[in-house]
């Protein structure tokens, strides 16, 4: 499952910031993939200390934090009961998530002010077959997902996480999430001496043939243990053997009662904090967690205490969607009409009488969308890459993003109202279009603003290395995008009264 995240918790023992600096770092689970230490201990470097169980940012860990909020777990297969004043989350195939807070003002036909961002990040899956054995090696077949940087997956040290489906002793069948820990695949790269030419003409590897991590050799059979393995390798299983036995210990279930595996390839490295005044955040898959993980602590955050909604018209929502890599369309992306739909159900629960024509479309023309997702930093090394004038840097904000041919689904409207809540509380903004001379990426925003007919802004934290298995960004940006998705929350609803367009 290209979404089964982990998390780590950054708990400095010293301080290690700026006196303005963020109250964040003393709370902030960190994203990275498939670790889950918690750093508690900074000074000038981190220290790791004891390993907690898998979570996944878009379904376990976000989870279990807005269920210690005070938030309720509801299904989408009953029916619902909502209140005003109420707090509020679902999960879809444990990868998608939407969670809200009814203010205690609202009024049928009032809006919703969202923050919506994804989950998934670029990896390397395990083929639904994915056992083979070239030369005297044990290898794993993967394919990527994702535009991922390929060539910084090699000679990393590599494991598994993702979800396994087990059969209970009462013949149910029990759905799992899993990560090994330690060290268990590798994808060489070839010794310079076998490839004189690479360093000038470019390391292009096959993504076929090339990107197939080891994880054995052959065993050998030297003693009966040896030779009762070696006859299971031999057979014709999907995966090999010894990799279900490592799933069954971790999962301390029998090996045969594993009925189905969902495995990503991912590093071991935990994320950390890095640079000479420890001003960098060096992990794996920043994009888009960082930003999943600002959404979620600014909606419980700016909820969290009982007057909190006191005079709140709107509804406050967060939505974390997966597969936003590929497209975005499946039936937890954001492609689906999961979010609009539960948008129709809680105007529809809160409905306690006849709402008069079109309580719904009313509710959605009075709605705001910001798609966060992760933006490119200016490069200092590659600075022609960014266009002269809008070159984002780390530490100054979140960037704001624009491109005319609908890339991004900014306006100039929606451009001014969130950096109106950014003016009133101080808070740095950035703004980036892209080159006329190159391509443009794009996110769930303009997928979502079309769908509906919602207004949306699309930003991000500037970050560099994007789709590396490594990545870099700014620790002060992180308290910023938290800071700037709070006031959201708080102000955007006396900010928007205040502007008529179509009116």
């Amino acid at each position: 499952m290209a979404t089964i995240a982990r998390l780590q918790l950054f708990q400095p023992s010293t301080p290690i910031m700026k006196p303005h600096s963020h109250k964040l770092f003393s709370k902030f689970p960190y994203p990275n993939l498939y670790e889950t230490s918690r750093l508690r201990k900074f000074s000038t470097l981190c220290s790791v200390s004891d390993q907690t169980p898998p979570q996944s940012v878009g379904s376990t860990e976000a989870k279990r934090q807005l269920t210690a909020a005070g938030f309720q777990l509801l299904s989408e297969t009953d029916d619902w009961d909502l209140k005003p004043g109420g707090r509020y989350f679902f999960t879809r195939n444990m990868s998608c998530l939407v969670a809200f807070a009814i203010g205690e003002k609202y009024s049928v036909g009032n809006g919703f002010h969202v923050i919506a961002a994804h989950t998934d990040s670029p990896c390397l899956k395990l083929k639904p077959k994915s056992a083979s054995t070239k030369s005297s090696y044990l290898m794993v077949n993967v394919q990527t997902y994702g535009a991922g940087l390929w060539h910084t997956w090699f000679d990393r040290d590599l494991s598994l996480a993702g979800r396994v489906i087990v059969r209970g002793s009462d013949g149910s069948f029990l759905h799992k999430l899993v990560k090994v820990k330690r060290p268990l695949l590798r994808v060489p790269t070839l010794a310079i001496h076998l490839d004189r030419t690479v360093n000038n003409d470019g390391f292009k590897p096959n993504l076929e043939t090339h990107l197939v991590p080891l994880i054995a050799t052959k065993l050998e059979d030297s003693s009966q243990e040896s030779k009762e393995k070696g006859s299971a390798l031999s057979s014709k299983a999907a995966h090999h053997p010894l990799l279900t036995q490592i799933l069954s210990d971790e999962l301390s279930c029998h090996i045969d009662d594993i009925i189905s595996i969902e495995l990503n390839v991912c590093d071991t490295q935990p994320s950390c904090l890095g640079g000479v005044n420890n001003e960098f955040i060096f992990s794996g898959r920043l994009d888009n967690l960082a930003s999943s993980y600002c959404a979620v602590r600014a909606l419980m955050d700016s909820s969290e205490t009982p007057g909190s909604l006191s005079n709140e018209h709107a509804i406050r929502m967060v939505a974390l969607f997966d597969n936003e890599e590929v497209g975005s369309n499946s039936v937890q992306g954001a492609g689906a009409p999961t979010m609009f739909q539960a948008m129709r159900r809680i105007v529809d629960c809160l409905a306690h009488e006849p709402a008069g024509e079109g309580a719904y479309q009313r509710a959605i023309r009075q709605s705001f969308l910001v798609s966060a997702d992760m933006a490119h930093g200016v490069h200092p090394n590659y600075m022609d890459k960014h266009e002269e004038h809008h070159r984002p840097e780390l530490h100054k904000g979140l960037v704001i993003k624009h491109n005319a041919n609908q890339r991004y689904a900014t306006s100039g409207v929606t451009s001014f109202l969130f950096k109106e809540v950014a003016k009133l509380h101080n808070l740095p903004t950035q703004e980036f279009v892209v080159r006329n001379d190159m391509g443009c990426g794009s996110t769930i925003g303009p997928i979502i603003a079309s769908g509906v007919g919602i207004r949306t802004v699309d930003c991000g934290i500037a970050q560099l290395s994007m789709h590396s298995i490594r990545e870099i960004c700014g620790k002060e940006d992180v308290d910023i995008a938290y800071n700037h998705f709070k006031a959201f929350y708080q102000t955007f609803s006396s900010i928007d009264r205040k502007l008529n367009v179509d009116t």
